[in-house]
């Protein structure tokens, strides 16, 4: 399966780095703690091994251990990696749908709600799922249209979700329900809420990005009828810092 590469601009544009830093065939980014994605260096081109090394010692002068990201087509590279001892971290899988897929039913009331900016109760919810104040700056960050959504189950805070567009494409993040609002449907009506805000801001495409690992929500996107378009991986330098 062959990525879109402009979901990678997708996902650099709604979910985006403190800075970029060009470095020869590599790019850096700095992330300040807000996860693999905002922290990874890509490959702009062939690269050799001091090339890597002059990327290590560059990730590592921003606090960050040696993380790369690997997209199709840079086989070459995960070889050089995983030669260097890097390990393979968090496979995922890229999913897409036209917004006119979610928003054929109409959300019951007081289910969903498009909300920026987010609530207490709402980084109340994504701190339980490991999801902190650094990774609510990436949200800050983002220049286009966004919006955080805040589902409701049995009239108490269920889950939120972060949403962005970028060229007329949505992309959605950080999707966290509560452990106790699980398997209620809750899922399902923040990405319809999703995609009625997309469209409404003049999206046609809404998209998310996974872990394999996460079976739950692969499962929930499939079941919306969200195509795989796509994945990638991650590899990392252990005891890199």
């Amino acid at each position: 399966m062959n990525t879109d590469p402009r979901l990678y601009t997708v996902a650099e544009s709604t979910w985006p780095c403190v800075r970029q830093l060009p470095l020869g065939p590599i790019t850096l980014r700095e992330g300040q703690g807000g996860g693999s994605r905002v922290s990874a260096a890509t490959l702009n081109g062939p690269v050799t091994d001091s090339d890597i090394a002059a990327a290590e010692t560059g990730m590592r002068d921003m606090g960050q251990v040696p993380l790369f990201m690997i997209r199709d087509g840079e086989g070459e590279l995960d070889v050089q990696l995983a030669g260097r001892g890097y390990s393979v971290k968090d496979p995922v899988n890229l999913w897409s749908c036209p917004v006119s897929l979610l928003t054929d039913v109409k959300i019951p009331r007081v289910t969903t709600f498009c909300i920026w900016t987010p609530l207490a109760i709402q980084a109340e919810i994504w701190a339980a799922g490991g999801i902190g104040p650094e990774r609510l700056a990436v949200m800050d960050r983002v220049k286009g249209p966004k919006t955080s959504i805040l589902s409701r189950g049995n009239e108490q805070p269920a889950g939120t979700a972060f949403c962005a567009i970028h060229d007329g494409t949505a992309m959605v993040h950080a999707l966290e329900i509560l452990p106790h609002q699980r398997r209620k449907g809750m899922g399902v009506w923040m990405m319809r809420q999703a995609a009625l805000w997309a469209r409404d801001n003049g999206a046609t495409e809404l998209t998310v990005i996974c872990t394999k690992r996460n079976t739950g929500a692969n499962g929930l996107y499939a079941s919306l009828g969200m195509t795989s378009v796509g994945q990638y991986h991650y590899r990392i330098l252990p005891n890199g810092d």
